[in-house]
């Protein structure tokens, strides 16, 4: 997930607003600029970006259908399987040569940045497993703050007063909520965490997306199968469901690659406030499902820190379209 505004240049205010992109499974480092003025929104823009974003949203609905593997097989198919779709899509769009190209340096913080996405795929698998959708829909809420914060901390960005009482009220709500049960949204801050610092490595590796993200598959195939062979082998794995089971995991790959297309897609065509307001769908659905489709408990303090989320977010998306119509005032 992604923030609705994008903080300030390094060392100085920032000249044009920006949104990396949003979602469980997106890749933080594309940015999407405001730069289609009053141009009618197109329809097939739209429709990809309503398509991502429904799908992230849906997606806890998902894993409880490749029941009875555990988040670390899920976790791992996963991995294998998104690298077999990401391979396919840079053998027909880019080649491999790009891939072989990267420098040692490269090719260590997208290792790093394969470790960040893997957490991040993990804890929110496990969280859905585990009955935690709405606390999975608050890291989502919380990364585009955790995002700006990082910009000032890592980038040395600054920020504007709007963003800096953004971030406020986001630390007022997790207060709230350590307030209230008595401990810290950890899977809410891991998941958000775990996000953020995957797109500051996204914002400074210079690789194509497709390029970075395979080769972050790559990195993780190894691992992944090792894990899988040896869970099969000490009786952990379901690999022995059949034929429809294994259908079911390798299905998971696809369902993370095609909402990172359509992204791609929406993100090329669509206006920076259209983009920007689409990002908050995927949390509001899980939100949803949450209470309504797994019956997850809402009491009053967890409210109340969604509210103040939500108020903190009104805050930054408000101060992004300011941003983005000052901008193109000269013109």
């Amino acid at each position: 997930m992604t923030g609705a505004a994008g903080p300030a240049g390094p060392g100085g205010p920032a000249r044009s607003v920006v949104v990396p992109e949003v979602g469980p499974d997106a890749l933080p480092g594309a940015m999407v600029r405001s730069d289609t003025g009053g141009a009618p929104v197109d329809r097939r823009g739209l429709l990809l970006g309503l398509t991502a974003y429904l799908m992230w949203g849906l997606f806890p609905l998902w894993f409880p259908l490749l029941a009875p593997a555990g988040a670390g097989e899920i976790l791992a198919h996963r991995m294998i399987w998104s690298f077999v779709c990401m391979a396919v899509v840079t053998s027909l769009m880019t080649g491999w040569r790009p891939l072989w190209r990267l420098g040692p340096r490269q090719w260590l913080m997208l290792a790093a940045a394969a470790v960040l996405i893997a957490v991040n795929w993990g804890v929110y698998i496990w969280a859905v497993n585990a009955g935690h959708v709405v606390d999975a829909a608050l890291g989502y809420f919380i990364n585009p703050l955790i995002t700006v914060a990082l910009g000032v901390l890592v980038f040395r960005e600054r920020l504007r007063r709007a963003q800096w009482v953004s971030v406020g009220l986001g630390t007022a709500a997790v207060v709230v909520l350590v307030v209230g049960s008595g401990s810290a949204p950890w899977t809410a801050l891991v998941l958000a965490t775990s996000f953020g610092l995957y797109g500051a490595i996204k914002k400074v590796v210079r690789a194509a997306p497709t390029v970075s993200m395979t080769a972050e598959g790559l990195i993780q195939l190894v691992p992944a199968a090792v894990f899988l062979v040896v869970l099969q082998v000490h009786g952990g794995g379901t690999l022995d469901r059949g034929a429809g089971h294994l259908a079911l995991l390798a299905v998971t790959g696809l369902l993370t690659c095609l909402p990172l297309l359509a992204f791609a897609g929406a993100a090329q065509r669509l206006p920076f406030t259209v983009l920007g307001g689409l990002q908050y769908l995927g949390p509001v659905l899980q939100l949803l499902l949450g209470v309504l489709w797994f019956d997850e408990t809402m009491p009053p303090y967890r409210w109340a820190g969604f509210v103040i989320i939500w108020l903190a977010l009104v805050v930054l998306s408000l101060d992004a379209v300011r941003t983005a119509r000052r901008g193109r005032a000269p013109a």
